[in-house]
């Protein structure tokens, strides 16, 4: 017994230092991923920042940094004798104008290359603080992580793109805001930081109202003694031009563009836009002013003495968007500082409202919404309305929830090795059983067909490579015998009633049919949406590489073969750009034939999945029917249509290679659920509802400084 008893302690002795020396290798393995991820992460920043200035700097003088020339420029308003608003074309405060006044002597090419560049270290040191802000606990990747992301995100934001292409100041408050609150230590300092920007943007006088919430009392009077002696000093040196902008504009507005246009994302604007005006319209905005203040100022405070002050910087400024009579597109930065906050007590909901506010900062409004007449009013304010949310809706969730760190997690599928055994799953593509957030869903369906619009449209090679391609696709397909287009093209044009039937199913089906598969399948079958939606996002990202590497003339638009367009119209071939038909989409985006591969992906998968013979008997039509309407209509080669069946294949492939056989995954998780319920139908007692053990208490957030004490 004792030689056993000491064989086995060897043993386990052994196996633990094997343990150790794998633990050891995977922490190592880990750390080289974790270094070459954040490398990565910075040169896509570096990338990001020579790309903007060149796209600033290579402009025409005339129409590069024009905010910046019409202020210091030549016959620029600062180089004017006379007030500073004379004109409409300066839409600062007097005290900008004051701080902006010796940069008239600069010489114009290297004042645009040094606020340039000024600009974007600017912005590097926006997102340094607001990685270093973030409310705590968080891991060490995270940490790593946070700069080169955060930067990366400053910089695709409309706000700075809009301040970067303009020569605007708009960065400077939010950075001073920031540099108050999370940097400089001592409460004159922070005060002094936040007066300056208010100085620079009124509406950020709400701030000191921050700081007083969160018994900051001498912060807050220090800021607004600041705000005060940089408009005195202002009023002192130009009084003329500090009466024009503070009482005939009352704080600026009126100045720049039109108040009611769709760049003002305030609360003014959008009552304008809805067609109030006058007394009425004044009265009501101050009266939703004045809500959004009460309502988002509390809000604030209450997450600053959670220890998410990030968080209530960001809700703050939410608020001056809203209250302000003009926030113009460079003053929204403080919308994406909103992407802090956590929403949702689940793990797949918790990373919906950060990718909402992600890209409406970073999308036009028309990317996100349809061009549809009823979504205009919240296509025309979707910034306003997310800024909204952040001050007064969202339900940010505190530091003391027990979801906080543990979100309750994502129901997963059990892992299914793939058919093809030298075909192995991707690690990180795991099939979830649950529906997707549907207003997350909605907008990246949106944004990815706005997407594909943009890039069909650019994939182009002009008429004469369209027509060169046109020709080969033609000869290969008389070669292979299978040229029947002209023929089935003429026949139906003989037959009215069937040419009236193409027509229609050639304009009508292409998009009700996908639609509303998907949306059967997100209420029905949410896991099999999933692997659905992929398997067709595959394929029109497959289908888009055709379009860019092969434009091709459709039949229609190829002269001297006598086809007939029967649902645009006779074609002149006299003019050069005959083809550009409308000015939304490209002509030659022929091969492959997404009309007929969305059509096949319809019908495979109501084969696939439909319950009933005669649904998978239409499941069938539908792709005949297409492929008939794009060969009549003189819209589509039969090649093209060999071409939709590839992409579509290769999306479904793909979509088994990362997710596995779609048939396996219901019986694993059916058997996962049966053996839960075994397990529970025994003596043993049932499983309670799961407790989360309730986190410890948080210290009390103590003033010190720049910042809120007790935070981690």
């Amino acid at each position: 017994m004792p030689e056993s008893r000491a064989g086995t302690r060897r043993r386990e002795g052994r196996r633990s230092v094997a343990n150790a020396e794998h633990s050891v290798r995977g922490d190592a393995t880990t750390e080289t991923r974790t270094g070459a991820a954040r490398v990565v992460l910075w040169l896509v920043v570096a990338a990001l920042a020579v790309r903007q200035m060149a796209v600033v700097l290579r402009q025409p003088p005339g129409e590069r940094l024009t905010d910046l020339e019409t202020w210091t420029g030549e016959n620029g308003v600062l180089h004017v004798t006379g007030s500073l608003y004379d004109t409409d074309r300066f839409t600062g405060t007097p005290f900008a104008g004051l701080v902006l006044k010796p940069l008239t002597r600069s010489a114009e090419q290297s004042l645009g290359v040094a606020w340039t560049f000024g600009s974007l270290l600017l912005v590097a040191a926006l997102g340094v603080i607001v990685a270093r802000a973030l409310p705590g606990p968080v891991n060490r990747r995270t940490a790593l992580y946070a700069a080169p992301v955060a930067i990366t995100l400053l910089m695709l934001s409309l706000p700075v793109r809009n301040a970067l292409y303009l020569g605007q100041t708009s960065i400077l408050p939010v950075l001073l805001v920031l540099v108050g609150c999370f940097v400089v230590r001592g409460e004159r300092a922070s005060g002094v930081l936040i007066g300056i920007a208010a100085a620079l943007q009124p509406t950020v006088l709400l701030f000191a109202a921050l700081l007083w919430l969160t018994d900051r009392r001498r912060a807050a009077v220090t800021g607004g003694a600041a705000f005060a002696a940089c408009t005195a000093l202002a009023w002192a040196a130009m009084p003329h031009d500090s009466w024009t902008y503070w009482v005939h504009h009352v704080a600026g507005a009126g100045l720049g563009d039109q108040a009611d246009s769709l760049a003002n994302q305030s609360l003014h604007g959008a009552l304008l836009r809805f067609g109030l005006e006058g007394p009425l319209e004044i009265a009501l905005f101050l009266v939703l002013a004045a809500a959004v203040c009460f309502v988002g100022l509390r809000r604030a405070a209450r997450y600053a003495h959670d220890g998410q002050l990030l968080l209530a910087v960001a809700v703050t400024g939410c608020v001056a968007v809203a209250v302000s009579p003009t926030a113009w597109q460079h003053q929204l930065l403080w919308v994406l500082l909103a992407v802090v906050g956590r929403v949702g007590t689940r793990a797949s909901d918790r990373m919906v409202w950060p990718a909402v506010v992600v890209l409406v900062i970073t999308l036009p409004g028309k990317m996100l919404l349809p061009n549809i007449e009823a979504m205009f009013p919240v296509r025309d304010n979707v910034l306003l309305i997310a800024a909204l949310g952040a001050a007064c809706a969202a339900p940010f969730l505190p530091r003391t929830s027990p979801y906080w760190q543990q979100p309750v997690p994502t129901d997963y599928a059990a892992p299914v090795p793939a058919r093809w055994s030298r075909v192995p799953l991707l690690p990180f593509w795991r099939r979830v059983l649950s529906r997707p957030n549907l207003l997350l869903e909605l907008l990246l369906i949106r944004v990815v067909y706005s997407a594909y619009q943009h890039v069909r449209l650019a994939a182009t090679a002009g008429r004469a490579t369209a027509e060169h391609h046109g020709r080969q696709i033609h000869a290969a397909e008389q070669w292979l015998h299978i040229d029947i287009e002209h023929w089935a093209n003429h026949a139906v044009v003989k037959a009215g009633w069937l040419r009236d039937f193409f027509d229609y199913y050639y304009s009508t089906f292409h998009f009700i049919v996908p639609l509303s598969i998907l949306a059967v399948l997100y209420v029905r079958r949410p896991a099999d949406y999933r692997w659905v939606r992929s398997s067709i996002g595959f394929a029109t990202v497959l289908a888009l590489v055709g379009f860019w590497l092969y434009p091709l003339a459709p039949p229609r638009l190829m002269p001297g073969l006598g086809f007939i367009d029967t649902v645009h119209g006779v074609q002149d071939f006299a003019k050069p750009d005959y083809g550009t038909l409308t000015g939304v989409t490209n002509q030659y985006a022929a091969m492959p034939s997404l009309h007929f591969g969305w059509s096949l992906w319809c019908g495979v998968v109501i084969v696939m999945l439909a319950p009933k013979v005669w649904m998978k008997l239409l499941g069938v039509l539908h792709p005949l029917f297409t492929v008939s309407a794009i060969i009549a209509t003189g819209n589509h080669w039969v090649l093209d249509a060999v071409g939709g069946a590839a992409v579509v294949a290769l999306g479904f492939g793909l979509t088994h290679v990362l997710s596995g056989p779609r048939r396996l995954q219901e019986p694993a998780a059916k058997a996962a659920n049966a053996g839960k319920a075994g397990r529970a139908g025994k003596a043993e007692p049932a499983p309670e509802p799961e407790q989360r053990p309730e986190p410890e208490p948080l210290p009390e957030p103590k003033v010190d400084g720049g910042a809120v004490a007790g935070k981690p």
